[in-house]
C-alpha cells in the first residue's frame, strides 16, 4: 500500500536513454551554446511533436501535464530563473 501510495506521489520519473557518450557530449555542449539544458530541449522538443502530430488524447494529457507542472512549481514558489550562459 505505500509503495502504491508512493508511485502516485511521483509525477516526473527519470526515463533512462541509451545515447552514445559522443552524442550526449555533443549535444550537452550545443544546448549550452543555445542557453538551455537537455532536459528543457528534449521536453520542448516532446511537446512540439505532440503539437504537430498527436491526436487529441494526446494533446489533451500534454495540457494536463502542463497544468500539473505549473500548479506544482506555483506551490514551491515557482523555478529561479536561468542565468544565460556566460560566452566563453
Amino acid at each position: 500500500m505505500a509503495e502504491q501510495s508512493a508511485e502516485k506521489k511521483r509525477h516526473t520519473t527519470p526515463r533512462p536513454i541509451r545515447v552514445p557518450d559522443p552524442l550526449w557530449q555533443a549535444y550537452g555542449r550545443v544546448c549550452e551554446r543555445l542557453g538551455t539544458d537537455r532536459t528543457a530541449d528534449v521536453l520542448d522538443h516532446m511537446k512540439a511533436r505532440i503539437r504537430e502530430h498527436g491526436t487529441d488524447e494526446d494533446r489533451a494529457d500534454l495540457e494536463r501535464a502542463e497544468r500539473e507542472v505549473a500548479e506544482r512549481r506555483a506551490r514551491k514558489g515557482g523555478r529561479p530563473k536561468t542565468e544565460p550562459a556566460a560566452d566563453s
